[in-house]
């Protein structure tokens, strides 16, 4: 039988969420902050790597400059293969940690040093670490939205492109698991896999608000529309899904799938590079709506709304926001990031390029 969830609950109230603010931007200075920002990364030998939740400018600026837009894990790997001295991160803290924790010997700055993550936050190392103490017994697997010190704390590293095949493989040794921090994707994966799993009880701001009343109620609406659902949905959600996948997975099945409309319950950002892959197709947004509603970040994190021209410019031109991870953390933390590639090779499973957020 499965252990029950802990007794505290690490989810964020909403006086803990902050306001979610869209840079807008006259077209002058939208052109003039892109020149200026072309000129500095060139001349500062960096490289922008964006996350799919940024706005869509930053994404076509990266595109444009010869960086990367994708998921975490993958844009750090990206950051390895790269020869820039400097990579900007836009995207939320625990992804320019993953940078620096596999990259050490770059410089890794971010537009905002603010832009953090509801489950980041909602996994404090030192309570993390006591609750693995407590269940020595437990294969200690941390999801990719994490810090470098909780990450140092794990046996593996997961991130939703791979966690069902890590966790079955686990599983078939007889391991028990402690999954930390989105109870509800460890949840999915557990069902999914029947392994025991101890969850720890932290989620997602942005998808923890998608709401199934309202996702039926679209459904009769939009008959002829299939539904692509990010797994750190509530379960309800997921039932209701045609696809549940990572953020790379909901593009690639928006682009093969064949219906022609779709309704996404992830972070609306994702849109920019779905119409990019299928502009001849619809997409909608979940409903964050619904019977017991009380979304405080609807569709959309409010931490990477932090991200923004503005603040590149500003972050490259003042050479602050840098990340820093002491290095005895470091070597712990890379770890588990390290032994989750190798078992994706001897999986012939491409982890990176289809990871999460």
């Amino acid at each position: 039988m499965n252990a029950a969830v802990p007794v505290r609950s690490h989810r964020l109230t909403p006086e803990q969420v902050p306001p979610t603010i869209v840079e807008t931007l006259e077209a002058g200075e939208r052109a003039e902050l892109t020149a200026r920002i072309r000129s500095l990364l060139k001349a500062q030998d960096a490289t922008l790597v964006a996350h799919y939740y940024t706005s869509p400018e930053l994404q076509e600026l990266a595109d444009a400059t010869g960086g990367y837009v994708s998921d975490s894990l993958d844009m750090a790997r990206f950051g390895t293969e790269c020869p820039s001295r400097t990579l900007i991160v836009a995207g939320v803290r625990f992804m320019g940690e993953t940078a620096k924790i596999l990259n050490p010997e770059k410089r890794v700055l971010m537009p905002d040093l603010h832009a953090e993550c509801s489950l980041d936050l909602g996994c404090p190392p030192d309570e993390f670490s006591a609750f693995c103490d407590a269940h020595p017994d437990r294969e200690v697997v941390v999801y990719a939205n994490t810090s470098a010190a909780v990450k140092a704390r794990a046996d593996w590293m997961a991130t939703s492109g791979i966690a069902l095949d890590l966790v079955r493989h686990l599983h078939a040794q007889g391991k028990k698991i402690l999954w930390a921090p989105d109870k509800h994707l460890g949840a999915w994966v557990r069902d999914q896999t029947g392994a025991d799993v101890l969850l720890w009880d932290a989620s997602c701001v942005v998808h923890e608000a998608f709401k199934a009343d309202g996702l039926v109620q679209m459904k009769l609406e939009h008959p002829d529309a299939l539904v692509l659902v990010h797994p750190e949905s509530p379960a309800e959600v997921i039932a209701l899904a045609d696809y549940v996948g990572s953020t790379t997975g909901i593009i690639k099945a928006a682009k093969e799938l064949p219906a022609q409309k779709f309704i996404v319950a992830t972070d609306n950002g994702i849109f920019h590079k779905m119409r990019a892959a299928a502009p001849e197709k619809t997409f909608i947004e979940a409903p964050t709506g619904g019977r017991g509603a009380t979304c405080v970040s609807c569709a959309h994190c409010p931490w990477m709304a932090m991200n923004g021209l503005r603040s590149l410019a500003r972050v490259l031109e003042r050479g602050d926001n840098e990340i820093l991870v002491p290095e005895d953390i470091r070597e712990r933390a890379v770890r588990p990031i390290r032994r989750l590639l190798d078992f994706a090779r001897t999986r012939n499973t491409v982890v990176l390029g289809n990871n999460d957020a």
